[in-house]
This record gives C-alpha cells, sequence and structure tokens, in this order.
C-alpha cells in the first residue's frame, strides 16, 4: 500500500547558504517632478563547498532590493573546484570590464588575504587560504564579476584528465616529474 503525503506534512529540506550582502548603492534618477531615489544591492550566496551565486537586486527600500539580490544569487549558483576544499587548485587571473583581478593558491595557514568584495566571496565559496590582487577599477560590481570570471576558468586535474583522456595520475605526477628535472638541471 502506497502511502499519500499531502504538501502539509512534507519536510523542507533546509539548504546551508551562508549570504553577504558586499554593496548597497542609493541610485537618484532624476523626473519631471523631482528625484526618486532607490537602492541596489549586491549580494553572493555560497555554501562554503564550492558552490557560489552572485544577484544583484534594486528597489525602492533596501530590504526589498537585498532579497531580489539574493534570490537572484540562489539561481545562479555555479560549482568551482577547490584544492583539499581549502584553496584553488592554480594561479589565474580574471576580468571584467575595467576590473581585472589576480587570484593565488597560497599555503595551508595563509589565510584570506584579499580586499573588500572579493573577501566576500571567497568566505561564501569556503576558500580558507588565498592571495587576491585587485587591479584596475575598485567597483564592487566589476571586482565581483572579475574574481568570478577567474574562478569560473578554474580547471582541477581530475577535470584536465578528462579531456585529455588520461588518468590524473599521469597529469600530476607528469608535473611533479618535470619539476625533478628542471632542479636536476640547474
Amino acid at each position: 500500500m502506497v502511502q499519500a503525503t499531502d504538501r502539509h506534512n512534507k519536510k523542507e529540506v533546509k539548504d546551508e547558504l551562508v549570504e553577504r550582502l558586499v554593496h548597497v548603492n542609493r541610485v537618484a534618477k532624476t523626473v519631471k517632478g523631482g528625484r526618486t531615489m532607490s537602492f541596489a544591492a549586491v549580494v553572493v550566496v555560497g555554501d562554503q563547498k564550492g558552490r557560489i551565486g552572485l544577484g544583484t537586486g534594486k528597489a525602492a527600500e533596501v530590504p526589498e532590493a537585498i532579497t531580489k539580490a539574493t534570490n537572484e544569487a540562489r539561481k545562479n549558483m555555479i560549482r568551482i573546484p577547490l584544492r583539499e576544499g581549502r584553496t584553488l587548485h592554480h594561479d589565474i587571473a580574471g576580468r571584467f570590464g575595467a576590473g581585472k583581478v589576480v587570484l593565488r593558491t597560497a599555503p595551508a595557514g595563509t589565510g584570506v588575504i584579499a580586499g573588500g568584495p572579493m573577501r566576500a566571496v571567497f568566505e561564501v565559496l569556503g576558500v580558507q587560504d588565498v592571495v587576491a590582487k585587485s587591479l584596475g577599477s575598485n567597483n564592487p560590481y566589476n571586482m565581483i564579476k572579475a574574481t568570478f570570471d577567474a574562478l569560473k576558468g578554474i580547471n582541477s586535474p581530475r577535470m584536465i584528465a578528462a579531456k585529455r583522456g588520461k588518468k590524473v595520475g599521469d597529469i600530476v605526477s607528469r608535473r611533479e616529474g618535470m619539476a625533478k628535472d628542471v632542479k636536476e638541471e640547474a
């Protein structure tokens, strides 16, 4: 006998997403009767295990703008591969408009060395050790989008092995072997 469940008896699966408000901007629009004020918000949402989303929202009141941005961020989640669950797999640069960022891996215990909006991105992503530098624009929108551009370009050894049709061990050991060859030649 199949037991029927109605919508009231279902248990809600609570997702453990961390929300971080990055920036709120007051926007003024000049119209015939004067100026109308509204607020724009930028929010990053992540599970601190490699998933992250970015959202922007605009409304007449700050809480409404934040809610809109949070909902958009939850819809636009992407997965970023992390090494050992704490840092990036390799160094990478990202760019969006005039915003440029450089992200570098770091040994354990380094912490998050990043400024302003980038720090919020790494904290909700779950990165514990990273060194990041923002070059160019310090506009939070461009800085975060440049950071996302860089994060989307990160490949794990497993992804590279799948593309090349090889085993992960071949790629990782080959890289370490190349480093040994260079040291021996010197």
